[in-house]
């Protein structure tokens, strides 16, 4: 199954539980690696706009690790993870979990590959431990909640 939004393409492996999205920036790789680090950009763009979100805690550094809250429509969901390797203007490796599904822990991996002419893409996969599990990440309304944050992002790397 592929999914295309707006340059966001979105493809869920049938042979291992894994999500692989790919997205073009008018942006280079160091203002998007720095939307992707700096907790005080990564409020502006991640999530859908209908949700407020608080960031507990965001130490984008290999070894670090975050916590955030989106807030919405009277429901609260945290999220919470470590940050594994973080390469400027590379690559972030990093976990993620959903508080509401503990137990599912997605490891991910996000490649910036420069263009040329101030254009970035944008690789990344989330790796769960069954398909189950993927599914249900996919289920949640993931791929519009990807889109509708990396359409924020372009509003924020070109405004």
């Amino acid at each position: 199954m592929t999914t295309r939004t707006n340059e966001t393409e979105i493809t869920v492996d049938s042979d291992i539980p894994l999500v692989r999205i790919i997205r073009k920036f008018d942006a280079p790789p160091e203002k998007v690696f720095e939307a992707h680090t700096d907790p005080e950009l990564v409020v502006q763009w991640l999530g859908p706009r209908r949700y407020e979100m608080r960031m507990d805690h965001y130490d984008c550094r290999t070894g670090g690790s975050y916590r955030y809250v989106h807030i919405g429509d009277g429901n609260e969901f945290g999220f919470y993870g470590c940050f594994h390797e973080v390469r400027p203007s590379e690559r972030i490796i990093q976990t993620f979990t959903f508080e509401g599904q503990p137990d599912d822990v997605a490891l991910e991996r996000l490649v910036l590959e420069g263009l040329g002419n101030g254009r970035t893409r944008l690789k990344a996969t989330s790796l769960v431990d069954s398909f189950e599990g993927r599914d249900a990440f996919v289920a949640s309304g993931m791929a519009d909640g990807v889109r509708e944050s990396y359409e924020r992002m372009d509003e924020l790397l070109t405004g």
